[in-house]
């Protein structure tokens, strides 16, 4: 059974980048990751997910997108050489507390009959009870009872750990960049449903609007933010380069004066 959770900043960063996508629906993505001395479950990246179902208090995903996050921990661990499966999931609560429901429980059991140390994360966000507009997270696992509801939720310690940039960052980066894409695959697959068989020209000129508001939307708030960060840390990247570049020529500099002066 799972003990302590440990999460990295950049996984981090890609769930909740996808849980403040939206504050009208629940987003939902797998967790990546490898379980340590079967106590410690270490959360490398995430991965999100293209909804079946998009609801304010429930989100669906096809079977399909299960069996491409397998598939997805399969190239992380050629890429990164160390063991990585999908060891949980996460999904958002947007305008409602941080804890799980009985739909959260219920869901959470059952992917725990499929691996016993399987964990889920809670992102609480956009709750207006909340006026200080903090993100709230939380880690859970579900227990059965003797009584009704069947089952209930225990709440895991988690921890968020700075990423060691050499081997998950470039990870981390690659799901932020796929996040965009996800979205704009829903947006698309609910617009061409809304116009299969409609004749009515209004009804066509209304989905056709309500398409392109919610593009507009996703560049704002998602694809915008994220290339200001991606420019933000190629500059960083930049200024380190210079730094690593004066230190060589120092080092190459002492390196001569000794051979000289040998």
């Amino acid at each position: 059974m799972v003990h302590y959770v440990e999460l990295l900043s950049d996984a981090y960063l890609v769930c909740m980048s996808h849980a403040l996508s939206t504050e009208k629906e629940e987003v939902m993505g797998l967790l990546m990751g490898e379980l340590m001395d079967n106590k410690l479950m270490c959360i490398i990246s995430a991965y999100a997910m293209r909804r079946s179902d998009k609801q304010a208090d429930r989100v669906e995903i096809s079977p399909e997108q299960l069996s491409a996050a397998a598939i997805e921990a399969e190239r992380l661990t050629v890429k990164l050489g160390r063991p990585v499966r999908v060891v949980g999931w996460y999904h958002s609560h947007p305008h409602i507390t941080v804890w799980p429901s009985h739909v959260d429980v219920g869901t959470q059991a059952d992917y725990q009959m499929m691996d016993p140390n399987f964990i889920g994360l809670i992102f609480s966000c956009f709750n207006e009870a909340d006026k200080k507009q903090r993100v709230q997270v939380i880690c859970f696992q579900s227990i059965a009872t003797n009584s009704e509801p069947r089952y209930e939720h225990i709440q895991l310690p988690l921890r968020v750990l700075p990423t060691p940039r050499a081997t998950v960052g470039a990870v981390c980066l690659e799901a932020l960049t796929h996040l965009p894409q996800i979205l704009l695959e829903e947006e698309k697959e609910v617009y061409t449903k809304s116009q299969e068989n409609q004749k009515d020209l209004l009804a066509l000129v209304h989905n056709s609007g309500v398409y392109s508001q919610s593009l507009t939307h996703m560049l704002q708030v998602v694809a915008t933010p994220l290339m200001q960060t991606m420019e933000r840390e190629l500059e960083a990247n930049r200024i380190t380069l210079e730094e690593l570049r004066r230190k060589k020529e120092k080092l190459l500099e002492t390196l001569q004066q000794l051979d000289s002066s040998s």
